[in-house]
């Protein structure tokens, strides 16, 4: 399954966390070696990097981010480091794949589920675009439909603070600021739960991790 992680991976994981001061904490979650989905809200560019970097060594080697194609191919060096160094799977936005409608879905979910057929876990911004740092959107149906078709994935809350201050939209450069990495406990649909409830208790688990 597995085949290691990049050097340059680890040597950027430490010098973000680093910078960002991320401490990470677990509540009433452990961290664990089973299959997951880490799912987050999204206000930066680093998040992918920060909640990668937050994991245990033996846990990170086994999780590959998603990520937007668009953005992380649009230069070589930023398709290097998504591809090559992450190992992330790069999904198109949704309109982009025919107008959006109900195939779009399934077309963005086939690299996914090859992902997690190969053993991997997933680290997944279910807003799809970043937000301010002060809202969390509405979650997109990706994560929900995931889960229907893999249901023995975990899918692990995580509420990250402070990551859009030390990357501002727009910025080039981080800001020595302190962030925090919340894990929060694990959730699957309810049999029967329908997907908008389903999400808006995604989004509400996120949103709950602020306060602990």
């Amino acid at each position: 399954m597995t085949d290691g992680v990049h050097p340059y991976a680890g040597l950027i994981a430490f010098s973000v966390k680093l910078l960002s001061g991320t401490r990470a904490r677990w509540f009433n979650c452990e961290p664990d070696a089973r299959q997951r989905i880490y799912f987050a809200n999204h206000t930066s560019h680093l998040d992918l990097v920060v909640l990668w970097a937050a994991l245990p060594p033996e846990i990170r080697a086994a999780t590959r981010p998603v990520a937007a194609k668009d953005y992380w191919t649009k230069a070589n060096f930023r398709r290097y480091f998504a591809t090559t160094v992450f190992r992330a799977v790069l999904v198109d936005r949704p309109e982009a794949v025919n107008g959006g409608g109900a195939l779009a879905g399934r077309v963005l979910l086939d690299p996914l589920i090859e992902a997690v057929d190969d053993g991997y876990s997933l680290i997944l911004f279910p807003e799809g675009t970043r937000g301010d740092g002060c809202e969390v959107g509405r979650f997109r149906a990706g994560l929900y439909y995931l889960l229907h078709l893999r249901p023995n994935l975990e899918a692990v809350p995580v509420y990250l603070e402070n990551l859009n201050r030390v990357l501002p939209k727009g910025a080039i450069l981080p800001a020595p600021v302190i962030s925090r990495v919340t894990f929060g406990p694990p959730l699957r649909p309810y049999d029967g739960e329908d997907k908008d409830t389903f999400l808006d208790r995604a989004r509400d688990a996120v949103l709950s991790l602020r306060n602990v």
